[in-house]
C-alpha cells in the first residue's frame, strides 16, 4: 500500500513539474536530497533519465506490473476493512490503479501510472 501511494505521489509531482516547465532532472535533484526522498523516487523514478535502472527507461516494461500493484492494494483495503482501519490514501491508490488496469494497462510497470496522470491518450 505504501509503495502504491508513494508512486502516485511521486508521479503527480513530476506531472506538476512538467506543467511548470521544470526538468525531470531538476525535480529529481531537489526531491531526492530533501524531504521528498523515497524509494519510488530514487530507485524507481517514473520518468526516463534520473535513475537508469528504472522501468521508465525501458518503455515501462514491468519489473512489477500494475495489475500486481492493484492486487496488493485490494488486499490492503480488505485488511483495513476487516480491522476497522481508515486508509483513504490506500483506497484512492486502489481506485487509481483499478482504472489504469481496466483501461488495459495492467501489464505495464506500476510506475507507468504517471502516463495516466499526465492524461496521455495512450493511457486512457
Amino acid at each position: 500500500m505504501i509503495l502504491g501511494i508513494t508512486m502516485a505521489g511521486v508521479s503527480e509531482a513530476f506531472v506538476l513539474a512538467e506543467r511548470l516547465g521544470l526538468s525531470h532532472q531538476a525535480l529529481f535533484d531537489v526531491a531526492s536530497t530533501s524531504s521528498g526522498q523515497c524509494w519510488s523516487l530514487t530507485s524507481y523514478c517514473p520518468v526516463p533519465g534520473p535513475v537508469p535502472s528504472s522501468p521508465a527507461n525501458d518503455g515501462y516494461r514491468p519489473g512489477f506490473a500494475a495489475r500486481l500493484m492493484l492486487k496488493d492494494l485490494k488486499l490492503a483495503q480488505e485488511a483495513a476493512l476487516a480491522a476497522g482501519a481508515s486508509t483513504p490514501l490506500g483506497a484512492q491508490a486502489a481506485q487509481l490503479y483499478g482504472l489504469f488496469d481496466k483501461l488495459g494497462y495492467g501489464g505495464e510497470d506500476f510506475s507507468a501510472i504517471i502516463n495516466f496522470l499526465r492524461g496521455d491518450k495512450a493511457a486512457q
